[in-house]
C-alpha cells in the first residue's frame, strides 16, 4: 500500500516537484526543451525548462542515453530559482492564467 502527502518529497523526482510546486501556486505547469550541441564526434544533450516566462538551463551537459538527468538538472534549478525570495514572493501572489 501507498500513500502520498503533498508535504512529503521522498522519492519525488525534481519534475514531479516542479510539477507540484506549480500546481500549488495555480501556475501554468513547467515546459522542458531538449537541447543538443555537436561536439566533435558526439553530441552532447542537456535541457532547459520554462516557467513564468523565464526559461532556465541544466546546469550540466549529458550523453544520450541520460536525457532525463537532464531534464531532472533543469527542473532543479527551475526550483532553487522559485526558492528565491523574490521569485517565490512572485508564485505567491500569481493568479491562474
Amino acid at each position: 500500500m501507498s500513500t502520498s502527502s503533498s508535504s512529503s518529497h521522498s522519492g519525488s523526482t525534481w519534475q514531479e516537484r516542479l510539477e507540484e510546486v506549480c500546481r500549488d501556486a495555480q501556475i501554468m505547469p513547467p515546459t522542458f526543451q531538449i537541447v543538443s550541441d555537436r561536439r566533435g564526434g558526439r553530441t552532447a544533450w542537456s535541457s532547459q525548462v520554462t516557467i513564468l516566462g523565464q526559461t532556465l538551463a541544466a546546469r550540466y551537459w549529458y550523453d544520450g542515453k541520460n536525457l532525463n538527468n537532464a531534464k531532472e538538472d533543469a527542473a532543479e534549478c527551475a526550483l532553487n530559482w522559485l526558492s528565491t525570495s523574490s521569485n517565490a514572493s512572485h508564485v505567491r501572489n500569481w493568479s491562474t492564467w
